[in-house]
């Protein structure tokens, strides 16, 4: 029987609840989860992604993927008859 280490750490609840839920629909725990990641970091030899800056903040990606899915055709676009009628609904 193949011995067992156990790592202990903090996570911040709600990431761990998401993290769970997203693995669950994978069919594998958070503990499988971990451990297919450190694997894969073996393999690769240091982290399995890239960790970069992020170079939009939050709103200006939210605008992208709303953008994104407008051409995709996942999002009607909104059209308006006139200007001023456009300038009113972003004002509200």
């Amino acid at each position: 029987m193949a011995r067992i280490a156990s790592i202990s750490m903090r996570v911040n609840p709600q990431i761990k609840a998401q993290a769970e839920s997203i693995y669950g629909s994978l069919g594998m725990t958070l503990t499988e989860a971990i451990n297919i990641f450190l694997h894969k970091s073996i393999l690769e030899g240091g982290l399995p992604f890239d960790v970069r800056q992020p170079r939009y903040n939050s709103e200006t990606e939210a605008a992208m993927r709303e953008a994104r899915d407008i051409l995709a055709g996942k999002v009607p676009a909104e059209s308006y008859d006139s200007a001023s009628t456009m300038f009113t609904a972003l004002n509200e």
